[in-house]
C-alpha cells in the first residue's frame, strides 16, 4: 500500500521535473529567436544609419563601413548564443546530467556490493583461522 503512493509520487515528481525542463528549453529557444530578430532588425538599422544617412563616415579609424564591424561582432555573439542553446544544452543539459548521475550511482552500488562481499569473506575466513590456531587465543 505504501509502495504505490511512493511510486506515484516518484512518477509525479519525474513528470514535474520533465515539465520544468521542457519549460526551460522553450524559454531558451524563445530567447534565441528574439535575439535573431533583434539581430536582423539591428543590422538593417545600422546599415540604414551608415549608408542612407551618412552618419559615422569619419568614425575613428575604421572608415566608412563601420556598421559591418558592428554586425560581425553581433553575429559572433548570436552564434555563441546558438551554440549554447542548441549544441551545449543538448549534450550537457539536464538529460545528460541525469544520465551521468545514474552512471555514477550504479558504479557506487557495484563498489558497495564488492566491499560487502569482501567483508563477508573476511568474516567467514576470520573464525576459521581462529579455530585453526587455538594457541593464539591462549597467548592473549
Amino acid at each position: 500500500m505504501f509502495s504505490k503512493s511512493k511510486k506515484e509520487s516518484r512518477q509525479e515528481s519525474e513528470q514535474r521535473e520533465q515539465y520544468e525542463y521542457a519549460q526551460e528549453r522553450i524559454n531558451q529557444k524563445k530567447g534565441l529567436l528574439s535575439h535573431l530578430i533583434y539581430f536582423v532588425v539591428g543590422a538593417i538599422i545600422l546599415a540604414i544609419i551608415n549608408l542612407a544617412l551618412g552618419i559615422g563616415k569619419e568614425f575613428l579609424f575604421i572608415g566608412y563601413h563601420w556598421y559591418v564591424w558592428a554586425i560581425v561582432i553581433w553575429a559572433f555573439l548570436l552564434l555563441t548564443h546558438v551554440f549554447n542553446v542548441l549544441v551545449k544544452n543538448r549534450f550537457m543539459g539536464k538529460e545528460w546530467e541525469h544520465r551521468q548521475l545514474e552512471k555514477l550511482k550504479s558504479l557506487q552500488e557495484k563498489k558497495m556490493a564488492e566491499l560487502e562481499k569482501q567483508v563477508e569473506k573476511e568474516i567467514i575466513t576470520a573464525p576459521e583461522t581462529e579455530e585453526s590456531n587455538p594457541e593464539s587465543e591462549e597467548e592473549l
